[in-house]
């Protein structure tokens, strides 16, 4: 996801910053994407640089983007705060920030078929149904990740959660 909004947002080269490596750019607004660097149940720290900056605000400045294996495929779902919800890299972004006041966007993967392991079915290769499924609501990830930017999350979760389209 973050290759794929850096290049629609035509920003440079992914260059290395702390645990992550960072582009940056200002279109209508100006934005930061960091891939994280560590293991996903490590991911908050990756955000020190960005901690270290004392006018940064989560709740207003942070988007993560995250897989989630609980929310079907080819369904998204955003929200304002809430709980990790089991997610190991959310819970390090919880404790790296000391709140779990933060929005986040969810890209279903699930779920994890009966009686598999749910670190073998996220580390698996797409099959191309589940590509193609990932293709399809591709271009409504990223409408949301640019209403989030422009107007803000409950914008976007307004305008993105519906019922029938995405998980409520």
């Amino acid at each position: 996801m973050a290759d794929v909004l850096a290049q629609r947002w035509e920003l440079p080269s992914f260059r290395p910053a702390g645990r992550a490596l960072v582009t940056e750019g200002t279109g209508r607004q100006r934005v930061v994407i960091a891939k994280p660097l560590t293991w996903m149940n490590l991911s908050g720290e990756a955000l020190a640089p960005f901690l270290a900056h004392p006018d940064f605000v989560p709740a207003r400045d942070l988007l993560v983007i995250s897989d989630d294996f609980a929310i079907p495929l080819g369904t998204f779902r955003l929200r304002a705060a809430g709980s990790s919800g089991g997610h190991n890299g959310l819970e390090s972004i919880e404790q790296t920030l000391g709140s779990a006041d933060y929005p986040r966007l969810r890209v279903g993967i699930g779920p994890v078929p009966p009686g598999t392991d749910w670190a073998d079915f996220v580390l698996a290769p797409w099959s191309p149904s589940e590509l193609d499924q990932l293709s399809d609501v591709m271009p409504d990830v990223l409408e949301a990740v640019e209403c989030w930017v422009d107007d803000g999350i409950e914008m976007a979760m307004s305008r993105f959660n519906r019922r029938g389209k995405q998980l409520e």
